[in-house]
């Protein structure tokens, strides 16, 4: 019974562990990036779905999002949570900031690494005209 407990106590640490480097690379990478004065391109994903928002830092605002949950896009896709529909997500907030008038942006990756789906979002929002 008592290595049931230290097994458990074990595993927490680590998840508390985990949870903090976590949070500590996404504060690393988002200070570096407010610190180039644009707006930031931030992405956040989760199994089922990926999202995009443009943000004012200065103005603590919104300017821009798109995400797998979009009407314009929802019904074009079967899964939210995958390379393909990220394509999609990306080139969406991509036109919709060049219509507002943004070209150039950071980009915030959070605490994701730079592969698979945040690549994909990254590389079709540059094709759909965004600079970073």
């Amino acid at each position: 019974m008592a290595e049931l407990f230290l097994e458990n106590d074990g595993k927490m640490k680590l998840e508390k562990t985990l949870k903090k480097q976590k949070k500590r690379r996404s504060f690393r990478i988002r200070n570096t990036v407010r610190r180039t004065g644009r707006y930031r391109l931030s992405v956040y994903r989760s199994n089922n779905h990926i999202y995009a928002q443009l943000i004012d830092d200065t103005a603590g605002a919104t300017l821009v999002s798109a995400s797998t949950q979009d009407k314009s896009i929802a019904g074009e896709i079967k899964n939210g949570g995958n390379i393909a529909a990220a394509e999609k997500v990306g080139k969406l907030i991509g036109e919709r900031a060049v219509e507002k008038g943004i070209k150039e942006v950071a980009f915030d990756r959070g605490p994701y690494r730079y592969h698979g789906r945040v690549a994909a979002l990254a590389d079709s929002a540059r094709q759909a005209g965004l600079d970073f």
